[in-house]
């Protein structure tokens, strides 16, 4: 192809034309996902194109295994060419990584110290952390095991667990008591877990350490299934119940930003 001709059809070689093909299918994909399966007629309509380029759409998604078409004449639905491309992906990924700009502006913003945490071999592993310009503290938290049933980090992961693994991990680890504020009743931190769980964050007043408190939301993977923690902690003197309550819902956003990028959908995402 001539320059000339590149120029005519785009800096880069790409024709509006095929951009536009490029977005319908996209589009397609989409409308199958969450429908569950569609006609061309419903395909056509969601789209606002004729049914000629529906079946076209469809017809050359299922070609590429994207799209199914069963051979009773159904409707279409997602091929099993989607789930090979997504296995691909989570391997790639690095939550410290996709977390990193997350953990940043938390601490800029907040002044606190965040961190990022998964479950190891019973305990929550501080993985990333980033101190905010108020933080009192010096204290590295990285590659520290923080008990599971005394911290923010260790109910989000105990929360998000299995009621099977989580019983084991709590039959293996105990609850000893840290502080005169740790939860050591079995009962208690089952019922805890559940608001957790339901409300998608956890505090934790001097439950760790005598002077230190601490909020924390869970970040999902593309199964929806809790691969980590981010935490917001500081003294407990300035970083009050009231403070976390404050920031709960922006920590929040920082969490489901993460788990985004780490492929998970949320089923009332708006996008």
């Amino acid at each position: 192809m001539s320059d000339d001709a590149t120029e005519q059809n785009g800096s880069d070689g790409v024709t509006p034309g095929g951009v536009q093909s490029v977005d319908r299918a996209i589009t397609v994909l989409e409308v199958l996902a969450r429908t569950g399966g569609s006609t061309v007629t419903e395909v056509a309509a969601e789209l606002g194109v004729h049914k000629s380029t529906a079946s076209r759409l469809l017809g050359a998604l299922e070609s590429r295994g994207l799209v199914h078409h069963p051979s009773d004449g159904s409707k279409y639905q997602l091929g099993f060419g989607i789930l090979r491309l997504a296995h691909a992906i989570p391997g790639r990924l690095s939550v410290v990584a996709e977390a990193r700009d997350e953990i940043r502006s938390l601490a800029r913003i907040h002044s606190e110290t965040v961190n990022l945490a998964v479950l190891r071999e019973g305990h929550a592993v501080n993985v990333d952390q980033e101190m905010g310009p108020s933080s009192v503290s010096t204290h590295d938290w990285i590659g520290s095991l923080t008990p599971l049933h005394a911290t923010s980090s260790g109910k989000v992961l105990l929360a998000g667990l299995p009621s099977d693994e989580r019983a084991h991990v709590l039959r293996t680890q105990g609850l000893p008591a840290l502080t005169a504020r740790t939860i050591t009743s079995r009962k208690q931190l089952e019922r805890q877990l559940m608001e957790v769980a339901a409300r998608g964050y956890a505090t934790v007043c001097e439950e760790f350490e005598i002077g230190l408190n601490s909020v924390a939301v869970p970040v999902r993977n593309h199964l929806g299934t809790v691969i980590a923690s981010v935490s917001v902690s500081g003294p407990a003197f300035r970083f009050t119940e009231e403070t976390m309550a404050d920031l709960v819902e922006d920590l929040k956003q920082a969490g489901l930003r993460i788990s985004r990028r780490m492929g998970y959908a949320p089923l009332d995402d708006p996008r």
